[in-house]
């Protein structure tokens, strides 16, 4: 263990840290008030990734259907990472890259909203997915890191966190998402 290596890491972290904040408030306002209008009009959010990102789709679904802060009725969000069923049945009968594309498939309808997870922006599951969403009518949203990879050029809203290595992406990616969480409750409970 090395006091320096990890003082160069803390370093590192706050530097993402200042770069997220005065990079990203225009996109994180947008991607709320989507989220929030889209919840009070009755549609759901449907959220995929893999790996660290499945995990912050099943985190950020937990956030909206049960509560971020604020007592209040439950919203309808969905991870779509977290059925073992349709995940092997659909990987083993159309291949890994279908994974997603094949629930959205069943699952979006015009006027939800589709986030993508992915930190490099181009993992192949994840922008099928997202291209699915979109010939389902869905509003999309990406969520990835560097220089955003694929996802831009599919996604109706895209985040890019300020950052190049996977752990500080994933580390902006759930601050964001923090912040998502509570201004989008702010506006469903006020």
């Amino acid at each position: 263990m090395d006091i320096n290596y990890l003082t160069a890491v803390m370093h590192e972290q706050q530097q993402a840290h200042q770069r997220f904040l005065d990079e990203s408030a225009k996109a994180l306002l947008k991607i709320s008030e989507t989220i929030a209008e889209t919840l009070k009009n009755g549609h759901k959010l449907l959220l995929f990734g893999n790996g660290g990102s499945a995990a912050d789709a099943q985190h950020v679904a937990a956030e909206i259907v049960g509560r971020f802060e604020a007592e209040r009725k439950a919203f309808p969000a969905i991870a779509l990472t977290t059925d073992t069923s349709i995940l092997t049945a659909v990987g083993n009968d159309y291949g890994f890259e279908q994974v997603f594309s094949r629930q959205l498939e069943a699952l979006a309808n015009k006027g939800d909203v589709a986030v993508g997870i992915s930190t490099s922006g181009s993992s192949e599951n994840v922008i099928k997915g997202l291209e699915k969403a979109k010939e389902m009518g869905a509003i999309c949203i990406g969520f990835t890191g560097g220089r955003g990879g694929a996802m831009p050029g599919i996604c109706d809203i895209c985040f890019i966190a300020p950052a190049d290595r996977t752990a500080r992406i994933q580390e902006l990616h759930i601050a964001a998402w923090h912040i998502i969480c509570e201004m989008v409750e702010k506006d469903l409970v006020d």
